[in-house]
């Protein structure tokens, strides 16, 4: 089914809890649709280690080319923020928790918080003996998600029936080549005792529990910026076909989304509740009143009341 897609890169305040878009940029899939659809095969080779190869640094990757889409337009957005403030975490969601993502967006100096599948393998330092020959061991045991060493245990609570334990510790992963924050959120249901757990990281170890979760959460506002662009400002109804109309009508629309979102805030003083519907209601209601009063009569004997009603 013919779509678009689009790459919104947006400024998220913790303080206000809003999510601001800042970049959004057409992604073009079909490149990449025709590598997955076919394959390259690789040439079989001996087991073992070829003769003569050299360590390689792990942290030196080949991004493809989605990654380097991404981070041409984090650096693009970084200069334009120049030195207005400093942004520190980049925040994606599991699409982006793998290795090669961890080293694009440290090489644009920032950390990435992102989330694990739920078996990924984790391993604690090694912290055993020397065995006296070759590089010493680096990986430990394995974690094991069901029976997580109390010493680690950083919060618990029990609200609805459900117990939540969330668990903080650093620990490797042999497919990323730095050590990794890792925060595991266990569930128990009290009656049934099923469990379920999630398993966030980022590439601060010295990011508390605490607000590593609270910035995974804070991504899920992108999510309002889209769903109020089609809903109020047309993302989902033009019409453009050309490369040139499309950037334009999407990128007005996410405009849209700041400007409302700049405008509903001293509203919600008064009004906690006020929305999108609520702010439209009111200017046009200010509108039609501007109009009426230039269409009445000049009559100085006559006394007006100005009755005005938003639901």
């Amino acid at each position: 089914m013919p779509g678009l897609c689009f790459l919104s890169l947006s400024l998220l305040s913790v303080k206000r809890r809003t999510s601001y878009p800042v970049v959004t940029e057409q992604v073009e899939k079909a490149g990449e649709a025709t590598a997955q659809a076919q394959p390259t095969q690789k040439a079989s080779r001996p087991r073992g280690r070829p003769k003569g190869s050299k360590n390689r640094n792990r942290r030196e990757v080949t991004l493809s080319p989605s990654l380097r889409f991404i981070q041409e337009h984090i650096k693009r957005l970084l200069q334009q923020i120049g030195e207005a403030f400093k942004v520190v975490y980049f925040i994606f969601d599991g699409e982006l928790g793998h290795h090669d993502a961890l080293q694009m967006v440290r090489q644009v100096g920032l950390h990435l918080v992102s989330k694990l599948r739920y078996n990924s393998a984790l391993y604690w330092p090694y912290t055993g003996p020397y065995a006296g020959r070759g590089p010493r061991r680096k990986y430990g045991k394995k974690l094991d998600y069901r029976n997580i060493p109390s010493a680690y245990l950083q919060a618990t609570s029990i609200e609805e029936g459900i117990e939540t334990n969330i668990y903080q510790m650093s620990l490797w992963h042999k497919k990323f080549a730095e050590m990794l924050n890792i925060v595991v959120i266990v569930k128990r249901h009290l009656q049934t005792h099923k469990t379920a757990h999630v398993v966030l990281f980022s590439s601060d170890l010295m990011l508390g529990y605490a607000p590593l979760i609270d910035y995974y959460r804070l991504r899920f506002q992108l999510e309002f910026n889209f769903r109020d662009a089609k809903q109020y400002w047309g993302l989902e109804d033009f019409m453009s076909v050309n490369e040139k109309p499309v950037y334009n009508s999407a990128n007005l629309a996410m405009f849209m989304v700041n400007v409302s979102q700049a405008l509903i805030r001293p509203m919600r003083a008064q009004w906690p509740a006020f929305s999108v519907n609520d702010l439209k209601a009111w200017f046009r209601g200010r509108k039609y009143v501007v109009e009426t009063l230039k269409l009445l009569p000049v009559m100085p004997d006559s006394v007006f009341i100005l009755v005005f009603r938003t639901s």
